[in-house]
């Protein structure tokens, strides 16, 4: 089944892709792979939670926080290349804004993993980090980055 068609047997659309904050592309292609720039939990242009994970900003919603943020990753590709070119997710890094003595980075990011996997099945696996940060541009919680193979 086409990414398209899962998407929207699964009820999700994809996100406008949001502007970049700086002096860079939110979605570049190398080849057959390519490579987004960090994506943040934006919802209609806005930032849906701030603060860190484990004080101000609960596990489980930091949890859809980072599915937000690959949505709007997926958008990213979808923007460059068209979702149903991707063949597979190659790699995902997320970065958690994280309390002190908070470790619980991996499930959190598990929420973009997740995503990945109910959208391409088998291909949606990927190699990941999962990173506990100080601080993510505008007081973000979580940030996700992919790295995705396309035809």
């Amino acid at each position: 089944m086409a990414p398209s068609q899962r998407l929207a047997e699964l009820g999700i659309t994809l996100p406008t892709v949001a502007a970049p904050a700086g002096a860079y592309v939110p979605a570049r292609r190398s080849g057959s792979l390519v490579f987004t720039a960090g994506q943040l939990p934006l919802v209609g242009g806005t930032l849906a939670a701030a603060g860190k994970v484990g004080a101000a900003v609960d596990p489980d919603r930091a949890k859809q926080l980072a599915r937000q943020c690959a949505l709007n990753a997926l958008a990213a590709v979808h923007d460059l290349v068209g979702i149903d070119s991707v063949v597979g997710v190659v790699k995902v890094v997320g970065f958690v804004a994280s309390a002190p003595g908070f470790t619980g980075q991996p499930g959190v990011v598990n929420g973009a993993s997740e995503l990945f996997g109910e959208v391409f099945g088998e291909a949606g696996r990927h190699a990941r980090s999962a990173v506990g940060v100080a601080e993510l541009p505008l007081d973000a919680p979580v940030e996700v980055e992919i790295v995705v193979e396309v035809t």
